[in-house]
């Protein structure tokens, strides 16, 4: 039976398109007597079967070699674009935990937007979101990757445009696809150009063409760095990050994917290009630089937030951040480790966060407070959540962490500075946050604010069991080391940070030593992390002033230049047919002579260059 169903796993994302489409007599209203909420309970039931799928398919899959099933889609003229389709214990395990988060997250949809009408358009997004990722990690080839991505690009725009009435949620939405165009215009172009050189875009062909491959340094740059330009922007790397802010005023139902699988469909690619992108030092550099610049800047901003869904966006974009560090420093396992879990973690903070959203008035964390006794079971999912984030064992984030770490030890110590520091600012971030929002008095904006009912409780409930059993899931998979292979040095370094940040953050925000509201002695310091480096007013002074001028530019020389020379062949001909409606008498002989006249003119113009000659001739 597990065989039956690992042959057929190529069905999963399937599953999802089916509820999408049968939730098309929902969306324009078409049935309107049960409301749409039919349509979000055949999506919740087609991602169960999709769930159920998976897991029965993946003891199949325990110490076997990866399986290959080739779909036929397209073979004309040389061309052979057939999908391969990889089944393997990583691949089905991806498409587990997408669907189980969907589930849960299309659970808490149920309560979250318990009166609004847009159900169907909703649920047909997140099974749109869901399809893509799942046919992403098991689909084996770029060129198909790369469609999917632009999918996902698409279902982003239009998820986070659901409520499209509100001015930021529109604005939201087109810099979201905007941006991520400009990162998935760059990868087209890797896509296109790694085909002639390597003349396959199998993952796996890849791979194994890349360890023998002699390419021309620049070129391996160059198609280095166009194929990371990608995932930056699906994973909010600076200077592709703003998206990701923007991006919460979308339902914080459809944050819980953006913020755990969604982001990770970059680093997904990422991973699997890393054979790819090794060919060039310089791009394996700029992928270091990148993560680490994005993991320590934004790890700065977020704890100068007020806004408690801003507070959430910018340590999505610091972890994978880490994410590039390990990529570009050959650590694919940790890499995908750390993905795993900052999605199961972020998923319970987001699904927190969004409790408070939907029964408080405001976002703004300096006007909340006192919730502990309010909202226990709320506070507790965000303490397990910071806690399965950061380096504390034994969670699921203290293995990422630490495999990274340790990775990076004995070749690049100094990069285990940024985790170090990456870490402690997070622990600091997240008790920063619970303090002002379950610690001190109650606020008059918090003083109504009771525990939700079931539909969004119950999913935080079951997250917080994955968060707990995560640890045990992966030492059953064997993918932990023992406590005899830690590295102690490095497992103490980043448990004394974690530490760290969270009894600095305590003392802070939860104590009555220092006044409130906190700020840092230099104002300017503050504000410079507060607007996000003035990266937004960066962009209007550079790439928004070029792009405004270049327009204009162009929009002068098409008005003038090129209307102007199409206005004056028009005004020409106005004038001169004018003019020759007066000559024009009705006789024959006049035409005769007219065409005569013409004729005698061409004749002139066409021997006047032997003319010119004679002339000469006579001359001499």
């Amino acid at each position: 039976m597990s065989q039956f169903l690992l042959q057929t796993a190529w069905l999963i994302p399937c599953y999802a398109l089916i509820g999408a489409v049968l939730a098309i007599p929902w969306s324009p209203g078409l049935i309107r007597k049960t409301g749409p909420r039919p349509a979000g309970y055949i999506n919740e039931i087609m991602t169960a079967i999709a769930f159920l799928h998976g897991v029965l398919a993946l003891p199949a899959t325990w110490n076997q070699p990866a399986q290959q099933v080739l779909i036929p889609w397209l073979n004309v003229a040389g061309l052979d674009l057939t999908i391969p389709v990889e089944l393997s214990s990583l691949t089905i395990g991806a498409t587990i935990v997408v669907t189980g988060l969907n589930l849960l997250a299309q659970i808490y949809a149920v309560g979250y937007m318990e009166m609004d009408w847009g159900w169907a358009r909703f649920y047909s997004l997140l099974a749109l979101f869901e399809a893509g990722m799942c046919g992403l990690v098991l689909c084996d080839s770029l060129f198909f990757a790369y469609f999917i991505l632009e999918i996902l690009t698409l279902g982003t725009y239009l998820l986070i445009g659901l409520w499209f009435c509100q001015p930021l949620v529109v604005t939201g939405a087109r810099d979201a696809f905007l941006t991520k165009r400009v990162g998935d215009l760059l990868l087209l172009m890797g896509v296109l150009a790694i085909y002639p050189l390597a003349g396959t875009w199998d993952f796996s062909e890849l791979a194994a063409w890349a360890k023998t491959a002699n390419v021309d340094p620049t070129v391996a740059t160059l198609l280095g760095l166009a194929l990371l330009a990608g995932p930056m922007g699906k994973c909010a790397q600076f200077p592709l990050h703003l998206w990701l802010d923007e991006a919460m005023e979308g339902p914080m139902p459809g944050s819980i994917l953006r913020n755990t699988v969604v982001v990770a469909t970059g680093a997904w690619v990422l991973v699997k290009l890393q054979p790819v992108i090794a060919l060039s030092p310089v791009a394996m550099s700029a992928a270091v630089i990148i993560g680490g610049v994005t993991a320590i800047g934004a790890s700065l901003i977020a704890i100068a937030q007020i806004d408690i869904k801003r507070t959430l966006s910018y340590p999505v974009s610091a972890y994978m951040g880490l994410v590039f560090v390990a990529v570009g420093t050959g650590q694919t396992e940790g890499a995908l480790l750390l993905v795993l879990t900052n999605a199961i973690a972020m998923a319970i903070l987001v699904m927190a966060v969004g409790a408070l959203v939907w029964m408080n008035v405001t976002q703004n964390v300096t006007q909340l407070g006192g919730l502990w006794s309010r909202r226990p079971i709320t506070g507790i999912c965000f303490i397990v959540g910071t806690l399965g984030l950061i380096a504390f064992p034994p969670l699921g984030g203290f293995w990422a962490l630490l495999k990274i770490a340790d990775g990076l030890w004995s070749t690049q110590p100094y990069l285990v500075g940024i985790l170090l520091l990456v870490n402690a600012l997070t622990a600091f971030n997240f008790t920063r946050v619970f303090g002002l929002i379950f610690g001190g008095k109650l606020q008059e904006m918090s003083v109504r604010s009771p525990e939700c009912f079931w539909a969004i409780t119950l999913p935080m409930v079951i997250e917080l069991g994955f968060v707990f059993h995560l640890p045990l899931i992966l030492q059953s998979c064997q993918l932990l080391p023992s406590w005899a292979e830690l590295n102690k040095d490095v497992a103490l370094m980043l448990i004394w940070s974690s530490i760290f940040g969270l009894s600095i953050g305590a003392v802070v925000y939860l104590g009555n030593v220092i006044q409130k509201p906190v700020q840092l002695p230099w104002k300017p310091l503050q504000d410079l992390f507060a607007y996000d480096f003035y990266t937004p007013q960066l962009y209007r002074i550079t790439i928004v002033f070029v792009v405004a001028l270049v327009s204009q530019m162009t929009a002068w020389f098409d008005r003038y230049i090129i209307d102007g020379v199409v206005n004056l062949v028009g005004i020409v001909t106005v004038f001169s047919g004018q003019s020759l409606k007066y000559n024009v008498s009705g006789q024959t002989q006049f035409y005769a002579l007219t065409i005569l006249l013409g004729v005698a003119l061409l004749g002139l113009l066409v021997s006047w260059p032997l003319l010119s000659r004679l002339s000469l001739l006579i001359g001499q």
